[in-house]
């Protein structure tokens, strides 16, 4: 296995995250397998309990893991699925010493930072680096490790110091992320704080191989030059010498970042935009909804759109900020009234609700596109139980526990005493219940038939552009029969203790918000049998569903409990809510469905789009 490890110097915030995702990409392109690593050497066992405002966004994994944000930017950069022991901790990393420690696995030693801490800092990398993550068997070829964090990462650096002694020179790269800062005065560029940071790394034991520096302006001759003599790091093309650290010029390909260098033109020349109103409860740092941000950039360049994001604190909206804050009140609604759509991202806590709320109804009321995540969902089933339904004082149990209509529920598996890993996590199936809804068609797929086999076994997949596959190749069509066909089911991931309450389901399908996809049955209750005669029994049990059916005199009992993951409201251009997280999953060049629907509905293309796929060629 080869290592890149990606350290940071002079101040924080340099783009460790993105240089190490950058790296991974180009060494991708040279047809290498590249995994990842985040170390963040805080004592939380995961971000799962941390504040948007402090850490940004809480990034969730197929297996459940509530990870750093960056996780997510390898994820979308180098296209793999990561798991929770891809993201080191601190605490992880003293709770599975200690626990060895209890248990006597130490032999009765004094369990110290070196060579215990250490160890296990080593082992867990070497562990983890050969998990495949890309969907192939075999451990991938490089292994990219950032190291966050200040002074309490010393056991970390000491663990890597350990660890490139170990592997050997051929196989470890450092690369140190560092700041140029341009004098005002003079406009200089200095070198001298990226020389004091080399040194002090130095001093630990590590060498850089390489400087990744950042400045106000493009780093002239004469600086790298300075660099390059003063931090003994070569100046040269950077993928070049990361190969030939690594000894691998042998076997790594040129770089192929067509794709990549055809997406950055794309966006670079794009001219017209679409306004996005994004109501949320941690506005004041982009950070805390980075993966939106993201999905929405996906979607914006699949419609040949730039992305005009419009932050508005969901607080400002509520009727007691026209008291307090008259103008940020005002300029709220303004900038609401101004978007094409609107969309509600996840959140906790009651504040700012009441605006959510507001922003859901004025998009119900006004046609304009809508999209609610998570907490935007439950908000959406909340303001329509109010308006159309006349339950004023429905809500959700999270907000109010006295609430006479709780339209939104905890969940019975939750914990009321635990916060970390206590939700329902990871990624879960959602089967859809109506065929031809928007959400089923979104999700749809191509599959392809070949022409010399009359209903022939379905194919594999076909990438088809967003607009249809009129702009597949013309051999495409000649050798296969192109048919699309709305999704089933969606695999996406999750993160909340709170949903739709199912016993309200039916009264609000009754007023015309539809339930169209919901989560897998018979997987919480087993199948039981008794001996009675009876023909058949409908139970309501909390809120599960019971159906007794008689065969002689066993009685069989089947629990469905179907809880709602999708809402659509048909006679809206776009109204969804999902319950799950589809920002996690998008990918440059393979939108999210519902971001790209969401786009789509509000430039007036939805429809013709649809049409268009369920045409097919």
């Amino acid at each position: 296995m080869k290592y890149v490890l990606v350290t940071g110097g002079v101040v924080s915030g340099l783009g460790k995250g993105v240089t190490a995702s950058s790296v991974g990409v180009v060494l991708k392109a040279c047809g290498l397998r590249v995994t990842s690593i985040k170390i963040d050497p805080y004592l939380n066992t995961d971000a799962g309990t941390m504040s948007p405002f402090e850490h940004g966004e809480v990034f969730v994994l197929d297996d459940g893991g509530e990870v750093d944000l960056d996780l997510g930017n390898y994820e979308r950069f180098l296209d793999v699925r990561l798991t929770k022991n891809n993201n080191i901790t601190t605490g992880k990393i003293y709770q599975s010493v200690l626990e060895k420690e209890r248990k006597g696995d130490y032999l009765g030693k004094t369990v110290q930072v070196v060579p215990h801490i250490t160890d296990a800092i080593k082992n867990w990398i070497e562990s983890v680096a050969v998990i495949p993550v890309d969907g192939k068997e075999g451990p991938a070829d490089v292994c990219v490790i950032e190291l966050g964090g200040d002074i309490e990462s010393m056991p970390f650096i000491e663990a890597l110091r350990q660890l490139s002694f170990s592997v050997g020179p051929d196989n470890f790269c450092l690369i140190h992320v560092s700041l140029i800062p341009v004098l005002g005065v003079v406009g200089e560029q200095k070198t001298k704080p990226t020389q004091h940071s080399v040194r002090e790394l130095r001093a630990l034991g590590l060498t850089p191989h390489l400087l990744a520096c950042r400045s106000a302006q493009p780093l002239l001759e004469n600086t790298k030059e300075k660099l390059s003599q003063f931090c003994h790091v070569p100046n040269q093309n950077a993928h070049h010498s990361i190969l030939k650290q690594l000894n691998l010029l042998s076997i790594a390909a040129p770089p192929n970042l067509q794709a990549w260098t055809k997406r950055a033109e794309t966006y670079d020349n794009l001219k017209n935009s679409v306004r996005i109103a994004m109501v949320g409860k941690y506005v004041g740092l982009a950070d805390s909804y980075l993966s939106v941000v993201k999905a929405l950039l996906h979607a914006c360049i699949a419609c040949s759109l730039k992305p005009s994001i419009d932050w508005i604190a969901a607080s400002d909206l509520e009727d007691e900020s026209a008291k307090l804050t008259p103008k940020d009140h005002a300029a709220a609604w303004e900038t609401l009234r101004n978007a094409e759509c609107v969309l509600v991202p996840g959140g906790f806590g009651d504040r700012g609700v009441g605006g959510m709320i507001l922003a859901a109804k004025y998009a119900r009321e006004n046609n304009i596109p809508y999209l609610g995540i998570c907490l935007g969902m439950q908000i959406s089933v909340i303001e329509f139980a109010r308006s159309v339904l006349g339950l004023k004082r429905a809500n959700s149990n999270e907000f109010d526990s006295e609430t006479p209509n709780p339209v939104v529920i905890f969940m019975p598996e939750g914990s009321r005493t635990h916060m970390g890993s206590t939700m329902r996590l990871g990624s879960r199936r959602t089967l859809f219940q109506t065929p031809d809804c928007v959400t089923s068609k979104l999700y749809g797929d191509y599959f392809y038939i070949p022409v010399d086999q009359s209903g022939g076994s379905y194919g594999h997949k076909v990438i088809i552009p967003p607009f249809g596959a009129a702009f597949c190749p013309a051999t495409c069509r000649q050798l296969v029969d192109l048919r699309y066909r709305n999704a089933e089911y969606v695999d996406e991931r999750h993160r909340h203790r709170y949903e739709v309450n199912p016993e309200a389901i039916g009264v609000l399908e009754e007023a015309g918000l539809k339930f169209v996809g919901k989560d897998e049955t018979g997987k919480r209750m087993e199948v039981g049998f008794l001996s009675i005669r009876i023909k058949l029994c409908i139970l309501e049990l909390y809120s599960l569903s019971v159906v007794c059916h008689v065969t002689k005199l066993d009685l069989k009992f089947f629990c469905f409990l179907r809880y709602p993951q999708i809402l659509e409201l048909p006679s809206h251009p776009f109204y969804v809510g999902v319950q799950f997280h589809p920002e996690f999953k998008s990918r440059p060049g393979r939108p999210s469905a519902l971001f790209l629907g969401l786009i789509l509905a509000a430039t007036k293309q939805l429809e013709a789009y649809l049409n268009t796929h369920q045409n097919g060629c």
